[in-house]
């Protein structure tokens, strides 16, 4: 008679968030881009084949266990990330890892903060304005860009994980950071009203898009955590985050329906601007519409 294999109880089910498509990550559509990890010396994200077997000459502890799961969510897709299978990849039983980390959960939030504190290791990214306000947010948008390419199937878990403050909004999952965008805008003329506006508008630009462009290269992103945070987590402390915690009333406020307007009405303007000057930023691909017939004029 056949032996039945128990079930593994952290084993997640077949949740779609960074699940990755036959294949793996697909590879990129323009190879020359700056922000791809293969561009800068890293590891390209396509090119991840299975987990590496970590071992067990390097001692056990939390950063390799960390480390360890960002690996195994790169190369294996988010879904198959058990503490089982985390502690065959490094070559130990899942009871050792749980002298580090109590849970899964707890695992994934520190996958959360690990990956988002490789902006601090960016020498491309500044934590303050030195030559502006705009260059800081291009610098920030790109140094997010290069984590989501990076680790494509961890950048769900970004997106979705709740945080201990629902109001820290994704994809800038740490205080440092959004005490670092408020302080850099209020410096360089913004209100304290006006920098959670543009905090708002940016962190939702950089979540939508960055979240296409995973999907595009075969990343699951449909959302599997609670968006309203765990009810039992630990309050923040925010002494060391006194802009955070002066415009915490702001931050919590639920503007979605203004910002969805406001930036569709961005967008309206941006093609409006497109459709009085003819530019454009796609490359010139010949087209045959000799077959297409014109709509009529508007009105008729």
């Amino acid at each position: 008679m056949a032996t039945r294999t128990p079930p593994d109880p952290d084993d997640q089910g077949p949740g779609e968030s960074g699940a990755l498509a036959d294949g793996g990550v697909a590879p990129p559509d323009h190879p020359a881009d700056s922000d791809l990890p293969e561009n800068r010396g890293e590891r390209p994200a396509h090119e991840a084949t299975g987990p590496l077997d970590l071992g067990t000459r390097v001692p056990l502890d939390r950063e390799r266990i960390v480390r360890g799961a960002i690996e195994f969510i790169d190369t294996q897709g988010l879904p198959l990330l058990t503490m089982r299978r985390l502690g065959a990849a490094l070559g130990v039983e899942a009871m050792s890892l749980y002298r580090y980390v109590p849970s899964r959960d707890e695992l994934l939030d520190a996958v959360v903060e690990t990956v988002v504190d490789e902006l601090f290791a960016d020498d491309d990214v500044l934590l303050a304005p030195e030559h502006g306000w705009q260059d800081y947010l291009q610098r920030l948008a790109h140094g997010v860009r290069r984590i989501a390419l990076a680790h494509p199937a961890v950048f769900p878990l970004v997106a979705t994980r709740p945080s201990a403050a629902p109001w820290v909004r994704p994809p800038l999952r740490s205080l440092r950071w959004v005490e670092s965008f408020l302080g850099a805008l209020q410096t360089s003329g913004f209100s304290s009203t006006q920098s959670v506006v543009a905090y708002r508008a940016y962190t939702s630009f950089l979540l939508g898009d960055l979240l296409l462009e995973v999907a595009q290269r075969g990343v699951g992103i449909n959302a599997v955590d609670d968006p309203d945070g765990a009810a039992d987590a630990d309050p923040l402390d925010l002494a060391d985050y006194p802009l955070v915690s002066a415009l915490q009333p702001l931050l919590s406020l639920d503007e979605t329906q203004a910002e969805f307007e406001e930036s569709l009405e961005s967008l309206l303007d941006r093609l409006q601007t497109m459709l009085d000057t003819g530019a454009h930023h796609l490359p010139p691909v010949a087209v045959d519409t000799s077959e297409v017939e014109a709509p009529p004029p508007a009105g008729i």
